[in-house]
């Protein structure tokens, strides 16, 4: 357990604000309009002016670790200009700041937030002009970094693009959203992925390692179609990704479905060799719940990688969100074996919490203790994993420490140890106020997690 990272993770235009500031460009969030419930993306937290708070906050925790995006748009004129200087260097101030603070930055390059350009002009991440773009982006960012910065990510949930989410993900603007394009997407990404992977270990002596949204997916019932219909899921939404992490290519099964389907994924020459020759080092994830499939509620011909819109069902026999996300540490115990064990490389939850809304009085501390049951009982399955099971795990990193938009932007799910007083439309004073939670949480980072697992195997 040395050298083992507690800490949080965020994304730019879920924390950053400071949208038309310091030569940003704008992206596709900048532009979506408010509603009734939902946020627009101009302010988020204002970390753009007063991240010295949060950070403070962190150290204050125990945190060692945080993981943040850059924002292609800050440090690239419409995504494929020049570089913007002054962007670069507020992330030169923002990291050095982390560091002064004891804490390892972790960065991630891609959080969805495609530059605006690239999006209207070619498409997003369905075209090899914008994979080319970021290749270029993520490699100067390299150059710039790696000399200070050990750990990174390419994208957040990388087999999220595989998803139909993956359309609104990855800049796509226009057209049929088709399974083909959904495929040439997910290639083109991982192309992208694989690229930076290669040119970090020729250029510095950094980390890094791919990360998907991993969603532990269960037979609805011991029906057989059931249980064959989840296997397939998971071979192709998630096995498929971890496949080319770890032995740089494709499953055979999404290899014969494109074949069979006739569909054109659009590999150019050398594509397939640079995912052969990508080398990751540890394997990052998001978990935040589990859901089962009904093979009965999916029509014939979809995609295996499509099924979960048509046969997801919720399970009978574990808890759920207002928002149903249903509540699974036995299944976050399962992932980290199903991938470490598989794979054998390190692993490395870094997205985990749960989102409720919260109202705070003005004086008193919000008594969050469902967030307190909700880490303890996946801090647990964690420590099992790793004792109990023989998984190698790097560290645990929270979703979040501070309350964030959520991704479709809405504040009032609030994921936070820490309260941001702020609502959809009134900014009000964004105080911070931590919650019951943060000071559990505090005692959890000092005992290393102990507080939450004694090790009964330990000497």
């Amino acid at each position: 357990m040395q050298s083992f990272f507690w800490g949080n993770s965020v994304s730019s235009m879920q924390t950053e604000g400071g949208w038309d500031e310091g030569g940003k460009s704008l992206s596709v969030y900048d532009i979506r309009e408010a509603s009734k419930d939902i946020s627009d993306w101009h302010f988020a937290n204002d970390n753009y002016h007063h991240y010295s708070e949060d950070f403070d906050y962190m150290k204050d925790l125990g945190m060692n670790m945080y993981r943040f995006q850059i924002s292609w748009s800050r440090v690239v004129v419409n995504g494929d200009g020049e570089f913007n200087e002054e962007g670069i260097a507020y992330y030169d101030r923002f990291i050095d700041d982390l560091i002064d603070r004891g804490l390892e930055p972790m960065i991630c390059l891609y959080h969805f937030d495609m530059p605006l350009h690239l999006a209207e002009t070619y498409n997003g991440f369905v075209s090899k002009e914008v994979k080319d773009a970021f290749i270029r982006f993520g490699k100067e960012m390299v150059n710039h970094f790696a000399h200070k910065v050990k750990y990174w990510l390419t994208f957040n949930e990388q087999n999220i693009f595989h998803y139909d989410h993956g359309f609104k993900i990855s800049g796509y603007l226009k057209g049929e959203e088709t399974t083909e394009e959904l495929y040439r997407i997910f290639h083109n990404v991982m192309v992208c992925h694989a690229e930076i992977c290669q040119y970090i270990h020729q250029n510095s002596q950094a980390k890094i390692g791919g990360m998907l949204a991993y969603a532990e997916t269960y037979p609805a019932t011991c029906n057989p179609k059931d249980i064959k219909a989840a296997r397939e899921f998971d071979e192709f939404v998630n096995f498929t990704l971890l496949d080319c992490y770890a032995h740089g290519k494709y499953s055979e099964a999404q290899n014969q479905y494109v074949k069979n389907n006739q569909i054109d994924m659009h590999i150019l020459p050398g594509e397939m060799e640079t995912i052969a020759s990508q080398k990751n080092d540890y394997i990052a994830f998001s978990y935040y719940a589990s859901s089962t499939l009904n093979a009965e509620k999916i029509p014939d011909g979809v995609a295996p990688n499509q099924y979960m819109m048509y046969g997801k069902q919720d399970n009978p026999y574990i808890d759920t969100t207002e928002w149903n996300w249903q509540i699974d540490p036995l299944g976050f115990r399962d992932v980290l074996n199903k991938v470490y064990q598989r794979y054998r490389l390190p692993v490395f939850p870094i997205e985990n919490g749960i989102g409720v809304r919260e109202q705070w009085d003005g004086s008193q501390p919000i008594e969050d203790d469902y967030r307190i049951a909700y880490h303890q009982a996946h801090i647990e399955a964690m420590m099992r994993a790793i004792h109990e099971d023989g998984v190698i795990c790097l560290g645990y990193l929270g979703w979040g420490l501070i309350d964030i938009l959520s991704s479709q932007g809405d504040m009032e799910k609030r994921y936070g140890l820490v309260y941001v007083n702020r609502g959809n439309h009134d900014l009000r004073d964004m105080k911070r106020v931590p919650k019951k939670s943060y000071h559990w949480f505090k005692e959890v980072i000092a005992s290393n997690g102990s507080v939450v697992y004694q090790n009964p195997y330990s000497e």
